[in-house]
Order: C-alpha cells, then sequence, then structure tokens
C-alpha cells in the first residue's frame, strides 16, 4: 500500500527520516513512565468503550464506578497527594496522567477528574491537616466517593454570586447550610446522583449577620446509599454524552455540620463565632480560594488535545488505506490523503496539535513549580491561572474542530457508533464549557494582559479593571503596544514581491513570531484606546466593557496562539540534529503559517501582508502539507494511542 511516497514532492526536496520511537520519547516526556502505565490500563479496561453502548444506564455508571476504583489502585490516580496519604507526590505527573487517560472512555475520565481532581483537589488546597488527616486516605483509593458542589442552577461561571447560605450557629458551633430558591441549587453535579457521600459545598458564609463571602465545607449527602435529612438529591438524567458519569441536582434545608466542617486554609470561624483570614481583601480571598483549584482548567485543557489525537489518528489512518476515485490515467484508486484538499484539512489539524501539545508541556511545567512551591512569586501564579484560562479555551474548541472535521473526513463510516467518532462527539463537546465556558475564561486572560498582572489583580472585577485601565495604565499599555522596533522588523522581513528568493523569510520563525505578536500588541492597544475612549465619553464602565467583549476576546486569542507558536519554537531548539526534528520543523512552519493564513485578513487590513505576499504564504502552506503528507502516519503513530482506544474497524482495519 503506497502509504509513504510523496506525489508531488518539491524538485530537490529530501524527505526526513522519522524515528517513531524517539518521538514518542520526546512527547512523553519526563512522565513517560506515568504515561505508560495508564496506557496499559487504559487496554487492560478496553472492554469499556463496547459496554459504553451495551450496558442500560445505570448498568453502564456501575461500570465506570468500578474502573475508577481500580484504576485507583494501580497508583494512576493519586499521582498529585501527598505520599503520606497513599498519593504520588508528584502535580505534573497527575496532570500527565489525566491527560493520557483521555484517550480512553471519556466518562471514566471525567469521572476521575470529579473525584481526584475537583472533589479530592478541594480537600487538598483549600482543606488542613484535619480534612486531610480524615479524609485524603480513603478518597485517594476511591473508597469514599465525593463531589464537587460549586455550580448552580442560576448561577454557572459567576462564583461570587452563589446563593447557597452556610450560616454559622455560634451556640451549636454549627454551620446550617441551606439553598435559598432554586436558582441556587447545586447543578450538574458529577457523583451526585448516585454515588457521592460527601460533597465540597461552596456557599456564602454568613458569621453573626455579616456576609463573608463565597466559602468551601465539607458536607456528608449520603449515609449507606441514601441521602441523608435535610439534603434532597435529583438525577440530571440522560445527556448529550458522558452517561457514564451519575449527575445531580443537589438541595439542601437547613443541614448541620460541625464548625470544622470549613476548609479553613485560607479562613476560619472561632467557637465564639469570630471570623478570621490571613486575606483582608474579601476579593483578593476570593481569587486565592478559587485560584488554587487552577489545575481542573489545566487538565481539561490537556484532555481535549489528547482527544483531538484519538480522532487525527483514525482518520489519517483511514486516509492511508481509503482509496476513492483513479487520478489521471491510473487504474488504480487514488488514497484520500494523497488528494491536496485532504491533505489540506487533515495536516494542518495535525500541527496544530502538536503545537498545542508543546504548549501544554510549558503550562503543566509551571502548574508543577507553583503548586511545588518551587514558584511561590504572586506574579507566577496569576500567570499560571491566565495561562491556564487561555489553553483550556484554545484545547478544547480545539478539540471539537478536531473531532468534527475527522468525522466528515471519514464519510458515512465515521457515522457509525461502532467506531468512536460518535461517542468522542458526545461525550468531549462538554469540555468547552466545563471548568469555566471559554468565552468567560478569555476575559480572565485579557484581563490579565490589560492591567499587566498588578498587584490589584484579584481586586479588580469587571468595571474595577476597566477604571485601571481607563486610568494609569492606558498610557502604558498604549506606549508599550506602539511597537516602533517590532514594526521595524516586520518590514524587514516583509520585502514584497512574489520571487522565491523574497518569499524565504516566510519560514523564518523569528518573523512567524514577529507576525503573531504585533497582531496580539496591536489588538491589545486597541481595546485599551476604546476602552478609554468609551469612559471619556462618561460612558458607564460596564457598558463600555460590553461593547467591547468581542475585541477583548480577539485579543486574548491571539495572546494564546502567540504563547503556544513559543513553545513549539523553544521545544524546536533543544532537539537534537536529525530527522524527527526537520519533521517537527515542517509542522512548525504549518502551524504557524497556517495560523496567520486563517487571520489573513486582519493582517491585510493592518498593513502586515500584502496580497502578494498573502497568496505566498498560501502556497507555503500548501507545499509544506505535501512534505508532512509522506511523514503523516508516524506523526500520529508518535503519540501513542494505544489500538484498542482507537476502536474504529471499518475505519483503521
Amino acid at each position: 500500500m503506497s502509504t509513504d511516497r510523496t506525489p508531488t514532492a518539491p524538485a530537490g526536496y529530501v524527505q526526513p527520516e522519522l524515528d517513531v520511537r524517539a518521538l514518542t520519547e520526546v512527547l512523553d516526556g519526563e512522565y513517560a513512565e506515568i504515561r505508560d502505565l495508564v496506557r496499559t490500563n487504559l487496554v487492560t479496561y478496553a472492554s469499556v468503550l463496547e459496554e459504553a453502548e451495551e450496558l442500560g444506564f445505570d448498568a453502564y455508571r456501575e461500570r465506570v464506578r468500578d474502573i475508577v476504583v481500580e484504576m485507583a489502585a494501580t497508583g494512576q490516580t493519586g499521582m498529585g497527594f501527598p505520599k503520606r496519604y497513599g498519593g504520588g507526590g508528584d502535580v505534573g505527573a497527575s496532570i500527565a496522567a489525566f491527560e493520557t487517560a483521555a484517550f480512553g472512555d471519556l466518562s471514566v475520565l471525567v469521572k476521575t477528574g470529579v473525584q481526584f481532581g475537583l472533589f479530592g483537589g478541594a480537600i487538598l488546597h483549600l482543606g488542613t491537616e484535619r480534612h486531610h488527616d480524615a479524609y485524603l486516605p480513603d478518597l485517594v483509593t476511591g473508597k469514599l466517593m465525593g463531589c464537587f458542589a460549586m455550580t448552580e442552577t442560576g448561577h454557572g461561571s459567576n462564583v461570587q454570586a452563589l446563593g447557597t447560605i452556610a450560616r454559622y450557629d455560634a451556640a451549636a458551633q454549627e454551620f446550617v447550610i441551606t439553598t435559598e430558591g432554586d436558582q441556587a441549587r447545586k447543578d450538574y453535579i458529577g457523583n451526585a446522583a448516585r454515588h457521592g457521600e460527601l460533597a465540597v459545598v461552596f456557599a456564602q458564609l454568613e458569621v453573626g449577620g455579616e456576609s463573608e463571602g463565597v466559602h468551601a465545607f465539607v458536607v456528608p449527602i449520603r449515609s449507606g446509599g441514601e441521602a441523608v435529612p435535610g439534603v434532597d438529591i435529583e438525577d440530571d438524567g440522560r445527556k448529550m454524552g458522558l452517561n457514564g458519569v451519575d449527575n445531580g441536582r443537589i438541595r439542601f434545608d437547613g443541614v448541620r455540620v460541625p464548625r470544622e466542617a470549613l476548609l479553613n486554609r485560607f479562613a476560619d470561624v472561632t467557637p465564639e463565632g469570630v471570623y478570621k483570614s490571613t486575606i483582608d481583601n474579601p476579593d483578593r480571598r476570593f481569587f486565592t480560594m478559587l485560584g488554587t483549584l487552577v489545575q481542573g482548567r489545566v487538565s481539561v485543557g490537556g484532555a481535549g488535545v489528547n482527544t483531538a489525537k484519538v480522532a487525527l489518528a483514525i482518520a489519517t489512518k483511514y486516509a492511508l488505506r481509503r482509496r476513492q476515485f483513479a487520478a489521471g490515467s491510473q487504474e488504480e484508486e487514488q488514497l484520500l490523503l494523497d488528494y491536496g484538499l485532504h491533505q489540506r484539512r487533515l495536516l494542518p489539524l495535525i500541527a496544530q496539535t502538536y503545537a498545542l501539545h508543546f504548549a501544554q508541556d510549558v503550562l503543566r511545567a509551571q502548574l508543577h513549580n507553583v503548586f511545588s512551591g518551587l514558584e511561590d512569586d504572586p506574579q507566577a501564579r496569576r500567570r499560571l491561572e491566565a495561562r491556564a484560562a487561555g489553553t483550556k479555551a484554545l484545547g478544547t474548541w480545539h478539540a471539537t474542530r478536531v473531532i468534527q472535521e475527522c468525522r466528515e473526513a471519514c464519510g458515512g463510516a465515521g457515522y457509525l457508533a461502532v467506531n468512536r467518532f460518535a461517542a468522542l462527539k458526545a461525550d468531549s463537546d462538554i469540555f468547552t464549557t466545563f471548568e469555566g465556558d471559554n468565552h468567560v475564561l478569555l476575559q480572565l486572560v485579557a484581563k490579565g494582559l490589560l492591567t499587566d498582572y498588578a498587584s490589584e489583580f484579584e481586586d479588580l472585577d469587571q468595571l474595577g479593571m476597566v477604571r485601571y485601565v481607563t486610568g494609569l495604565a492606558v498610557e502604558t499599555v498604549i506606549e508599550k503596544t506602539s511597537a516602533h522596533k517590532l514594526l521595524e522588523r516586520v518590514r524587514d522581513l516583509l520585502p514584497g514581491g512574489d520571487e522565491w528568493d523574497q518569499e524565504a523569510g516566510l519560514l523564518d520563525s523569528e518573523y512567524q513570531l514577529a507576525m503573531l505578536r504585533y497582531r496580539e500588541e496591536h489588538m491589545l492597544a486597541g481595546v485599551a484606546r476604546r476602552l478609554k475612549a468609551g469612559v471619556d465619553r462618561k460612558g458607564d464602565p460596564g457598558a463600555v466593557f460590553s461593547e467591547v467583549q468581542d475585541h477583548v476576546i480577539a485579543v486574548a486569542h491571539a495572546h494564546v496562539e502567540r504563547l503556544v507558536l513559543e513553545a513549539f519554537v523553544e521545544k524546536m531548539r533543544t532537539l537534537p540534529e536529525g530527522g524527527n526534528k526537520v519533521a517537527l520543523g515542517l509542522l512548525c512552519d504549518l502551524y504557524a503559517l497556517s495560523t496567520i493564513e486563517a487571520d489573513r485578513a486582519w493582517f491585510m487590513e493592518h498593513g502586515r501582508l500584502t496580497v502578494q505576499r498573502s497568496k505566498a504564504i498560501t502556497r507555503e502552506v500548501t507545499d509544506l502539507c505535501r512534505k508532512v503528507r509522506p511523514l503523516a502516519g508516524g506523526l500520529v503513530d508518535a503519540w501513542g494511542v494505544p489500538a484498542a482506544m482507537l476502536r474504529a474497524p471499518d475505519l483503521v482495519g
């Protein structure tokens, strides 16, 4: 079967030789051992991919729970917990394990995330030793199942406005948890409908009639399989996907928990009813608490990228064996991947997946450094939170786009449930929503850019940010982004004309980075100017911000794309010379130029691309696709998706 030829390779081009095993080692990095453990577990429980379709609703949920507990016994799911409680003591390894688990059944993945990431993470990061001693040993093994009760029916991303109330009763030294109306009902809560015994409940704390903002409490919701008195649990029922996860709704009617149930790392209430916190500012306290839970966003973004790998592996393998139509006078029909359009559909997505993989590596390392205490600078934590938000948004949107494109690229066969696309599409779609709606997360990214992560960062709500940017900061932002030197650099690299030697600069990574940096900084200055102009017109800051939200999202998106390219370029610089470096260089160029090509209207509108230059970029992207074509099979194999996880007999054979 002709899978390694280049039908229209450029004259004089020498195809690099790909060492797939060595490339897998590069991708797995320092966490190769934990990733291989996860791959082994995925193969062991590969039958769940069929069971998801064959078992009844309740039986599938029980099967998913059993697999999560059995995987916990291998050490896969506890890597992020301290060793003294049975964990692995390695935050980075826990993220790597979760990312790799996304190759498998996504209900198992999300159930794992709820139990060990959200529920366990909240107790670990918001609680103190008394909570760790009481809950972590059984939590890490899966013996104690719990849930993370933050989201409410009427309060999704706006966590500060939650309606559940926790009032302190000093006489009894207890907190009384109450659901104040249907809008305050906890909703979509994983592990709630069937398996959770405890919930970490986020509620407005009231002490002595004073509101102290949102805090977290450990609240029993079940005993012996039945809801405890005062707790009403309702099953969310069937969902678009992830039906192995028992999402539910919870109401609390005067449920009493002891004073010690408050997760008190950042604030506490004395027996007499005096509120105390090491962080005086309530907004800063709130954002500090939420910041400890950032690993959920890091995990989901990485899971999105790895879900995309599964779809691309299936579609690429199919395109290397499926023939359709004879080309020219040939009697044999042509392979799908030999068609230029098919290359254009799949190969830039492979390049983008590699780029996002390396960006995720950078983010995971930052998370590990911050949470392991290697970096305790508040600025580092703020940069981590913003980068996690942006990478999660781009990674999960990428998964949704890739799965759709790959399904279409596999024709009717891709629509059959026996192949994985139906499950991938249904189960991953929610990734764009949970752990933060992507558009809301990009506003968080933009907030960091506009305020330059000022010391007041946590204190600034939306109106505060507008006032900040339109005050002292706006001059700084505009001056910082005038980018005269950058402009000169870009002009130097845009000699114009349509000759080959004048286009060679397109493959200069410094040129590619300069283009993305220029776009980001130009957009950022534009947002700052629009905000200032609106306030100068005496506009309400909230209304002014609402008017520029499209611009805010665009600058955040541009910022993250620049970070992604920087991560890829930096990775390239660390690689030894050889075929793998050449191959990854092709992908890096393909990602950079296809990103510029996708937004060429902006670059042309802002004088950064001539018509001739734009056409040259399109030709270069097409040429890069032809060069990547013979490497495509090896590039997707290097991701190390177990064959059993592809589960697409009609497509991959």
